[in-house]
């Protein structure tokens, strides 16, 4: 009997903690509402600059906040999927699920980082992190890829699509609104370290 009741105790415990976790994904998701719309996919996607990349798409934040995560738009949903990188943006195609595109114009940055919500390796390389604009607000965008050497290929192709005008405008706005870039979650020293803007450095490959 007293197994029982224990049992019983515990799936309780399952239910009101997946309960817990339902009510505060759709109040996250209502207090982000106002996020704009997601750009369309375009009809023509260009010809790639870099191999595709297969993995996993983890989550989207808000910049410079790696545990702010942004569930409205769809973008809180983790998929396998295929990154994709043309001059007209990064397709985030995610299998079973809506494709996510990030247009050329609204990237700021490309780099690594040791985590995002969702997934934290614990290793400098460990997520790629796409940095953008959707309307006003600035976001990143999490993929943790198959293949780390195709991966810092990818970065060093994507890296070409940032003007230095817009990178030097990020910057500007990083100093004002997120004074420590360094670390994903703005002043947070434990945070996973946030690497922006290339590929990884030739004393070690990605992990």
């Amino acid at each position: 009997m007293e197994r029982l009741w224990l049992t019983l105790a515990v799936l309780a415990v399952c239910v009101l903690a997946g309960y817990g976790l339902l009510v505060g994904w759709r109040h996250r998701a209502q207090r982000q509402a106002g996020l704009p719309e997601l750009p369309s996919v375009p009809g023509d996607f260009g010809p790639e600059l870099a191999t595709a990349l297969t993995g996993l798409y983890v989550s989207t934040t808000t910049a410079g906040n790696w545990q702010d995560r942004i569930v409205a738009r769809g973008l809180g949903r983790r998929a396998n999927a295929v990154a994709e990188l043309t001059a007209d943006g990064v397709l985030i195609d995610r299998i079973n699920d809506d494709a996510i595109f990030l247009p050329a114009g609204s990237l700021t940055a490309v780099g690594t980082a040791p985590g995002i919500a969702g997934k934290v390796m614990g290793l400098p390389h460990g997520v790629l992190i796409v940095s953008w604009r959707l309307g006003d607000v600035e976001l990143d965008s999490g993929f943790r890829a198959d293949d780390p050497a195709l991966q810092a290929a990818w970065i060093d192709a994507a890296s070409t699509l940032i003007p230095p005008a817009g990178a030097a405008d990020g910057a500007a706005d990083g100093a004002a609104d997120h004074p420590d870039r360094s670390h994903p979650d703005g002043n947070d020293p434990d945070a996973p370290a946030r690497r922006d803007g290339g590929a990884p450095t030739s004393n070690g490959a990605p992990a």
